[in-house]
């Protein structure tokens, strides 16, 4: 049963595909359907309205349906909010479906087949987006309630990640499973390069929403099951528990790195580029948690200079 209740926005600048569109959509029961006749347009709109659920025409004059989709993933992040983006295409073959995947596009339909699939594809998305309003509005939850816990001793009350006391009982704990499991605790320290001076510059209000930029599109780029702790105000661990040693190299954090690295971050007095150096350890168990604080320390400088992920394994 679907949600007639969802914002849909249609963006295509031909009228008679969006009018078959508009009538698969209306058919399906679907009442709050807007239209946009560019990807510019859809941008104010959605900048005045936001909308559950975006169907765009993959090639449009001007920005296309790709670049629309890194804007809106963009303005998401800023907002903290998700939409759902599915890309109507003449286009075939692997190498294009994974150039839409890796701009975050969500789905996509075939043109020639759109009458016999855009239901179900929407309907589809609509199960999806209820799911994720219920998650993120339990998420939206659960920070509230860690603010309210901020004089508590775990709990950074800026992101709601763990603060350096927690990152210390989390380490330690997957030092255990290690030890007891097998495979290998993980600890990468992520630092915001030039903090202080990008502070001086833009002030503190500006920084911290950097700060809270950056902490959504780490927790959006990491398994749930991962633990995140902010330890100063520069500086972030990422500690995580692998089935295998060498599932604990640079190359398995790669795309981590480049998500984090390769795109701006939107707060209210524009975009801000942060630089972000990684440095990762990893141990089988037996070893003090602050040996590998130490170790995957002493390699962020080296991180900064060669612009990548540097290791060092502390094995215990």
């Amino acid at each position: 049963m679907n949600s007639a209740e969802m914002e849909i926005l249609v963006v295509d600048d031909a009228r008679f595909s969006a009018a078959v569109v508009n009538r698969t959509l209306a058919a399906a029961g679907y009442t709050h359907i807007r239209h946009a006749n560019s990807a510019q347009d859809a941008l104010g709109q959605l900048a005045q309205q936001p909308a559950d659920l975006v169907v765009a025409d993959w090639l449009m004059p001007g920005m296309d349906g790709l670049e629309l989709t890194r804007r809106i993933r963009q303005n998401d992040e800023a907002s903290n909010r998700y939409t759902y983006v599915l890309l109507l295409t003449a286009r075939e073959g692997v190498d294009a479906l994974q150039q839409a995947f890796d701009q975050g596009v969500d789905d996509f339909v075939s043109k020639s087949s759109m009458t016999e699939q855009l239901q179900h594809r929407v309907m589809a998305a609509d199960r999806i987006i209820q799911r994720h309003n219920r998650v993120q509005a339990d998420y939206q939850r659960m920070l509230t309630f860690n603010r309210q816990l901020k004089k508590q001793a775990l709990v950074d009350p800026l992101t709601g990640f763990g603060n350096r006391q927690d990152s210390n009982r989390s380490l330690q704990n997957a030092l255990k499973q290690a030890e007891k499991r097998g495979g290998a605790a993980c600890l990468i320290l992520l630092r915001l390069e030039e903090f202080e001076s990008l502070q001086q510059q833009r002030g503190q209000k500006v920084m911290q929403q950097g700060v809270l930029a950056f902490s959504r599109r780490l927790r959006q780029s990491v398994r749930p099951m991962d633990t995140l702790c902010r330890i100063q105000p520069d500086l972030f661990c990422l500690i995580t528990w692998q089935p295998d040693l060498q599932h604990c190299d640079p190359g398995s954090f790669r795309r981590l790195y480049e998500t984090l690295n390769h795109r701006a971050y939107q707060t209210a007095a524009g975009f801000i580029s942060l630089q972000v150096s990684m440095a990762l350890t990893c141990s089988e168990g037996a070893i003090e948690p602050e040996k590998l604080f130490e170790k995957a320390n002493a390699e962020l400088t080296l991180s900064v200079s060669e612009k990548r992920i540097v290791a060092a394994v502390a094995n215990g």
